[in-house]
């Protein structure tokens, strides 16, 4: 599919498109790995905080329903990158924590991310990147306060 010559994409679905054909070649690369783009941004989160998070609390950080961030953590647990422990204030909630082998696969993940990022940007120029990150931190700062209900 072409665009016309007057035909300029959206920011939204050049984003879009772009976020898609990176999970396509993110997810390629992961299946070695056992997990797929939606199974390791959880282990990233966990990692990121450094501490045991509540599902809520991750399921908020990467914008999903908590249906499908509790079929994204049995898996997880299934596999062994997670563990569940109870929350010792509230009986009904539990903590998720990082395993040592969800650490270790992590790790091996993010070298393949920074690996499709580093093939993505080659041949950007440094400024134009660090302009781009600038823009994109806007854009997502921005569009957190915006209404769904436009």
């Amino acid at each position: 599919m072409s665009l016309l010559a007057d035909e300029t994409p959206t920011l939204g679905r050049m984003m879009a498109l772009i976020a898609r054909r990176w999970r396509q070649i993110l997810d390629a690369g992961l299946r070695p790995h056992d997990l797929t783009d939606a199974t390791w941004q959880p282990l990233l989160e966990l990692q990121r905080h450094g501490r045991p998070l509540h599902p809520k609390e991750i399921a908020d950080a990467l914008l999903l329903d908590k249906s499908s961030m509790v079929r994204i953590l049995r898996t997880l647990e299934e596999k062994g990158f997670v563990t569940r422990t109870p929350d010792e204030t509230d009986r009904r909630a539990f903590f998720v924590n990082l395993t040592e082998a969800g650490d270790v696969r992590l790790r091996e993940v993010m070298r393949l991310s920074r690996a499709i990022e580093m093939r993505a940007i080659a041949g950007v120029a440094e400024e134009d990147l660090a302009a781009t990150r600038r823009v994109l931190r806007a854009i997502h700062d921005e569009i957190q306060s915006v209404e769904t209900s436009l």
